[in-house]
């Protein structure tokens, strides 16, 4: 009864919005924990079922909505079902690494309220694979369920600690990504390099054909990308077969928050000022991989956000950082204004939208009301 009472109030906008405000007066890795036990304790409201025209298909997965809840947020499994609940279309877990780790000293996480920013450098804090497999293992999720494997800091071998991940996780997950594009962990990004991404990626799908399932695999990657790193990235995945690409992690510049309080601090910057190069880099690999499916993450706070990077090439979305700010009422606000922009443009579907602005979205020539 007193859960079924809260679960009501967290509905009502304006409770709702006490609540973020009461979380964004905590430190940010409290409030993120609160968060967490809430969502253990069932008081998050369930969503109405979506409408047909929000449902897509992504790499051979059916979603109800393509909105999703990017990876970072529940770094070891234990509120997928919760998060669907609320009406989220897929769920991505982790990054978890094969050995539970600390990750770096606190702070470790700041927020930027000014530019609605989110600076971290967290460095794959997580239980590791087998308390994953535990909060995981007999769940129905409900919606499409992703997990996110990494390395741990301190692996002699980070190639070894990708395909440990598939194969522990290759019977239990919707989908596979792997991450290597986290600024957080030294040494990692230098997998994006074409030969090191050849080797890991032969590696990865080897272990994937010996599943009992084809798991669909998908790769994240930086927006600290430049044109001959993009051509080299293409170029490689489209020589197996990577079912796609998350574009993108958070950035290591500071350009669109200089000055403000907490930029200078290390770590990889989220949220609203990621928008423009997260989508910039989206568009410029949609040209570069044809129609392979791409899953669009970094700064969307808003259903025009959301809208622009399909437009600009995703296939679905990811949201994180801007439910800090905007809290969780914004899941809905973006699918209603989705479900608005299929009607208003006569399509039958969200796939109408994906690609319709990727040339100007490239060039850096498109923008919110452009």
């Amino acid at each position: 009864m007193i859960l079924s009472r809260l679960s009501s109030l967290l509905a009502n906008p304006a409770v709702s919005g006490f609540a973020r405000d009461s979380l964004l007066r905590m430190e940010p890795e409290v409030a993120h924990g609160a968060t967490i036990a809430a969502l253990k304790l069932g008081l998050a409201p369930p969503a109405d079922p979506d409408p047909q025209e929000l449902a897509t298909s992504l790499a051979g997965l059916v979603l109800a909505n393509p909105v999703g809840m990017a990876a970072g947020f529940d770094k070891n499994g234990e509120v997928p079902v919760p998060l669907a609940r609320m009406g989220f279309g897929m769920v991505e877990v982790g990054t978890i690494t094969p050995r539970p780790q600390t990750g770096n000293p606190r702070p470790r996480l700041f927020r930027l309220p000014a530019a609605e920013g989110v600076i971290n450098r967290m460095g794959f804090n997580n239980e590791g694979h087998e308390a994953m497999l535990e909060n995981l293992r007999g769940r129905r999720v409900g919606a499409a369920l992703g997990i996110n494997i990494g390395a741990n800091k301190d692996s002699p071998d980070f190639v070894a600690d990708y395909v440990l991940g598939v194969r522990r996780f290759a019977d239990l997950a919707d989908y596979l990504t792997v991450n290597i594009s986290s600024p957080n962990t030294p040494g990692l990004r230098n997998l994006q390099a074409e030969e090191a991404l050849k080797q890991l990626l032969g590696a990865v799908l080897a272990e994937r054909a010996r599943a009992k399932i084809r798991v669909p695999v998908f790769l994240k990657i930086a927006p600290d990308l430049d044109e001959t790193q993009m051509d080299a990235i293409a170029r490689t995945v489209l020589a197996t077969d990577l079912d796609g690409l998350i574009v993108s992690n958070t950035t290591l510049s500071r350009d669109p928050v200089a000055g403000m309080d907490h930029a200078a601090e290390a770590g990889g910057l989220s949220g609203r000022p990621l928008f423009a190069l997260s989508t910039q880099r989206l568009a410029q690999m949609r040209q570069r991989v044809g129609r392979l499916p791409i899953i669009g993450v970094g700064g969307i706070h808003s259903a025009e956000t959301a809208i622009a990077k399909l437009e600009a090439g995703a296939d679905a979305v990811q949201l994180y950082s801007a439910l800090v700010f905007s809290g969780l009422g914004l899941l809905g606000e973006i699918k209603q204004g989705l479900l608005a922009a299929i009607r208003a443009r006569g399509l039958k579907d969200i796939a109408g939208l994906s690609g319709r602005r990727t040339a100007e979205w490239a060039s850096g020539t498109a923008g919110i009301g452009k």
